[in-house]
């Protein structure tokens, strides 16, 4: 099987091509820091194309039967799999994840392929009773139309497919725009996979371009009926403004300020090895990765020790090498904006555990004891390998603690005692908490998504279903009525 050609090209109604804009973006790889191609841009004029292609194959689809609709879903998550070591390899040059972000993000991505294949039979209408005689009241469930995905650059490859996939299966067509880091695990791989299987052309397009150019654009155009956005929680607040003044339906998953919470009758040993694995996967460049972890003052001590001897054996260095844990930030503008917080938090009093080590793109683990919860590097989002220990005294001050951010999207109780946990869970303001495990957990069947400034709506299984459609009453008067007047 020869590997996919032409994904450094934007992808509109069925046709691969170079862009129209005179502006190019170059693909990085981060840890090498060197070109894996140029790509001539799209500008609005595409981005038209794009949308008049999308709309005229949708009409079509929507009243395409479910089996045929199944089959070519079918017929992608088998070349998901005949072409998992070329998306493995793509995942890790691209964005710098290693073999076992690499893997865990295709697995993702894969189930999100495996449940949406089932959504065009469940594209399910009611049949209400009545309160007048003879009247039949009936509800149709009906595909919103377009559909614009926005992803993301670090699980490029899953954050696109959870809502491309299911966007497609309920019967609505796609323009995606993917981030400049990852151009081809974030659209064009999506984009040849589902080209392979069979889907009509038009109703998957891909838009590679600038923000500044084509960014709003394609919020505001007024084709599409949905924008779906994962990202920073200022450019989703730019996003709700303009889409809203239009009223579009929005499907947004924002930043996380997420805690790890050690009570302390748990399981110090499963909670550190939980911590490790949720705060640096990824460099911990993971919206729903750790941020704090909140640990009980009595075993604050015996959890720091155990935290700092498994950060500190992390090998770090080139993601393609299996052995690697931490591979490199996306880029050097990140790399200095967590340093500029790690300086920040040597300077309003926390004590740095290990060494701040950088080696270009590389940032070794970094671990902060003596951490106060209202000190800048806990109040906002870090997106590396920065860990941050912070004692409480009790249940209700962690739970106080939790709260006290404008985020709220994932988050983790570990407790020996079950029923103590989930009260502390269901008092955090957060959209999923998990108890003992991590934060980072996303089960396509399963509701996901966050609270406060952490997004809007809800992604995967029924919840998704209810985003990609919009739903129609219909009445028959099966017998003459008799009016008032």
């Amino acid at each position: 099987m020869s590997k996919y050609k032409d994904l450094d090209q934007i992808f509109i109604d069925g046709k691969w091509s170079g862009g129209s804009s005179n502006s190019d973006m170059e693909n990085l790889n981060p840890y090498t820091k060197k070109s894996i191609f140029k790509i001539k841009g799209a500008n609005k004029d595409d981005v038209d194309k794009a949308y008049k292609a999308a709309a005229k194959a949708q009409k079509e689809w929507a009243e395409t039967t479910p089996s045929i609709k199944r089959n070519i879903f079918d017929k992608a998550v088998s070349i998901m799999n005949d072409r998992k070591d070329e998306i493995k390899d793509w995942i890790i040059k691209e964005s710098g994840g290693t073999n076992v972000k690499a893997e865990t993000e295709w697995m993702i991505a894969m189930e999100s392929l495996r449940v949406s294949s089932s959504y065009p039979y469940e594209v399910n209408g009611k049949i209400f009773p009545s309160m007048v005689p003879g009247k039949e009241s009936r509800m149709y469930r009906k595909p919103l139309g377009v559909v614009t995905v926005i992803s993301p650059w670090n699980f490029a490859l899953n954050l696109t497919m959870r809502s491309v996939a299911p966007a497609l299966a309920t019967g609505n067509a796609v323009v995606l725009k993917p981030a400049g880091f990852t151009p081809v695990t974030g659209a064009t791989l999506v984009a040849k996979i589902f080209e392979e299987a069979g889907l009509p052309k038009g109703l998957l397009n891909v838009v590679l371009g600038k923000g500044s150019e084509i960014g709003d654009y394609l919020v505001e155009h007024p084709t599409t009926k949905l924008v779906s956005f994962t990202g920073s929680t200022p450019v989703g607040r730019g996003i709700a403004e303009k889409a809203g003044s239009q009223f579009k339906k929005l499907s947004l998953e924002l930043g996380g300020n997420n805690v790890h919470i050690v009570l302390d009758d748990a399981d110090v040993d499963n909670a550190v090895d939980a911590a490790i694995f949720g705060k640096f996967m990824h460099q911990g460049q993971i919206c729903m990765g750790i941020n704090r972890i909140l640990i009980a003052d009595k075993i604050y001590d015996t959890f720091t020790d155990k935290f700092l001897e498994k950060a500190k054996a992390l090998k770090v260095g080139d993601p393609s090498d299996e052995n690697t844990s931490v591979g490199p930030i996306i880029d050097e503008s990140q790399v200095e904006k967590i340093s500029d917080m790690i300086d920040q938090a040597v300077k309003d009093g926390a004590k740095m555990l290990t060494d701040k080590k950088i080696e270009g793109n590389l940032i070794h683990p970094v671990v902060f004891s003596e951490v106060k919860n209202e000190m800048d590097i806990a109040q906002n989002e870090i997106f590396g390998p920065v860990a941050l220990l912070i004692k409480f005294k009790d249940d209700e001050e962690a739970i106080k603690m939790a709260n006290d951010t404008e985020l709220g999207l994932s988050g983790a109780v570990h407790s020996g005692n079950t029923e103590r946990a989930l009260y502390v869970a269901k008092h955090i303001e957060t959209g999923m908490v998990h108890i003992n495990d991590q934060p980072v957990n996303d089960d396509a069947n399963a509701v996901f998504g966050g609270e406060k400034n952490s997004g809007v709506g809800r992604f995967n299984g029924e919840f998704v279903k209810e985003e990609f459609t919009t739903t129609q009453w219909i009445t028959v008067q099966h017998e003459k009525r008799d009016y008032a007047f």
